[in-house]
Parts: C-alpha cells; structure tokens; sequence
C-alpha cells in the first residue's frame, strides 16, 4: 500500500507543487491587501484626530492670503486709476470722450 501511495505521490508532484506554489500566492495577496487595509486605517485615523484642527487653520491662512490679494488689488487699482488721471490731465482729454 505504501508503495501505491509513494508512486501516486511521484507521478503528481507537479500538481502538489502547484497547489503550494498556489497557497503562498493566495497567502501573499492576502497579506498584501492587510497591510494596505492597515495603512488605509492607519491614516483615515490620523486625518480623523489632527483633521478638524488643521482645516481650521489652513482656512485661516487661505483667508489671510485672500485678504493680503484683496489689498494688493486694490492698491493697484488704486494706482492704475492716478496713472489714467495723470495722462488724460496731460493729453488734456475725458476718459469717457469717445474717439472719432
């Protein structure tokens, strides 16, 4: 029987070599995909605790950064509108005069 058993054995090697070649494989994904689910976990964890404290703040600078443009805007505005005045002081026409 042993010898029955020791021939089968031999003549399907291949296949148990698959089937283990196959169940590290399984295994190996397996792993993968825990490791991946932890990373994930690990940072949807992070964003949870730190998360509304940084929003907060970089809303702040966005809206200080957002004021510091609105004045840099209007500063030049501001100064576009002297050059205009000076120019059509001295070319001695109205802004608004329509030319022929």
């Amino acid at each position: 029987m042993s010898d029955t058993k020791a021939a089968w054995l031999r003549q399907n090697s291949t296949l148990f070599y698959f089937l283990i070649a196959q169940f590290i494989a399984i295994g190996a994904g397996a792993a993968s995909v825990l490791a991946y689910m932890v990373k994930l976990e690990t940072r949807v964890h992070t964003m949870e605790t730190r998360g509304a404290e940084y929003t907060v703040a970089r809303m702040d600078e966005l809206k200080l950064r957002i004021a510091q443009q609105e004045q840099s805007t209007r500063t030049n505005s501001e100064s576009i509108q002297r050059i205009i005045d000076v120019m059509t002081r001295e070319l001695r026409i109205s802004p608004n005069q329509a030319r022929p």
